[in-house]
């Protein structure tokens, strides 16, 4: 994750994320979830990467490493993370990872950011929502 830092002066406030590198972006585009208690959960891709930004509010991402598309393990690692508009964090999820993203607050709207174009590459998995298992 590219961290973010903020300068405040007489003026206002800017964020910034210097470290962050959009050469690669093709695309760009906006979830909204409908409430907090819904998990848009498991979404991903084998070639694409994705970077998620959170514009207004904040919200859980876990992120899974898939071991095999076909038919991957129900019991893989979790990653988890906390995104939140105060910030400019910026979120990398790498290719070969599905992920699961839930709204903390209401009307929290987070940017995603893509690098190929819309249907440039096959490449979207879905899996039910509760085909992982958490591991207790």
């Amino acid at each position: 994750m590219t961290k973010s830092g903020s300068h405040i002066d007489s003026r206002g406030t800017l964020f910034y994320n210097n470290d962050f590198n959009l050469s690669a972006i093709k695309r760009m585009y906006a979830i909204e979830n409908h409430n907090i208690d819904f998990v848009r959960a498991w979404q991903g891709h084998q070639i694409e990467q994705r970077w998620f930004s959170v514009m207004y509010g904040s919200f859980r991402i876990q992120l899974i490493a898939i071991d095999h598309w076909d038919n991957p393990s129900k019991d893989l690692e979790r990653l988890v993370f906390i995104l939140n508009a105060k910030k400019l964090d910026v979120l990398h999820i790498p290719p070969g990872y599905v992920s699961s993203i839930q709204s903390l607050e209401p009307d929290s709207k987070l940017l995603v950011l893509a690098d190929y174009s819309l249907g440039e590459v096959k490449d979207e998995f879905r899996f039910e929502s509760d085909y992982f298992q958490e591991k207790k």
